[in-house]
């Protein structure tokens, strides 16, 4: 669950929908074993979860995820360390603990226009809507696995999240 509450993100849809996301970039197994997943580093698996330590800082950490392939996400929505300086700045968030966790990713689906589909249930267009945020999502086609629209949604359901 977010640590935002519905009233501050605006509503329970919003809050189903970064479940929905947490869910499907870091996966339920993954999430049990981390602090929801606002701890977790790029690349890390169930079989190895790669944890940080504190929250008063974005990790940056530069991993490996498989040849050819690196990054600095991190979090419960693998933000980016350079997307992580600009948003904190902007956002003024004091840390990269959960709630700012949860603002920034709120910003990112309100710089695509997805908020008004969340709202209204139209769950399918704000996912389309975000796809390239999130290498998980259908259609992101950044070459990493992506979520079939079913799962995530029955994800976003199972969460509180509504469909018109």
């Amino acid at each position: 669950m977010p640590r935002i509450t519905a009233a501050q993100a605006g509503g329970a849809n919003r809050c189903a929908f970064l479940d929905m996301i947490a869910w499907s970039e870091i996966g339920p197994e993954l999430l049990a074993k981390s602090d929801d997943g606002y701890n977790v580093l790029v690349g890390s698996t169930p079989a190895d979860p790669r944890l940080f330590q504190g929250y008063a800082h974005h990790p940056d950490i530069l991993v490996t995820v498989r040849p050819g392939l690196q990054s600095t996400a991190a979090g419960r929505y693998q933000l980016l360390f350079r997307w992580w300086q600009a948003y904190q700045q902007q956002l003024r968030l004091p840390d990269f603990g959960p709630v700012s966790q949860d603002v920034v990713a709120l910003q990112q689906i309100r710089e695509r226009g997805a908020l008004p589909l969340i709202d209204s249930g139209q769950f399918a267009a704000a996912v389309a809507r975000c796809s390239n945020l999130w290498a998980s999502l259908p259609g992101a086609g950044y070459g990493q696995h992506e979520q079939q629209m079913a799962a995530l949604q029955q994800a976003y359901r199972g969460a509180g999240g509504a469909v018109a």
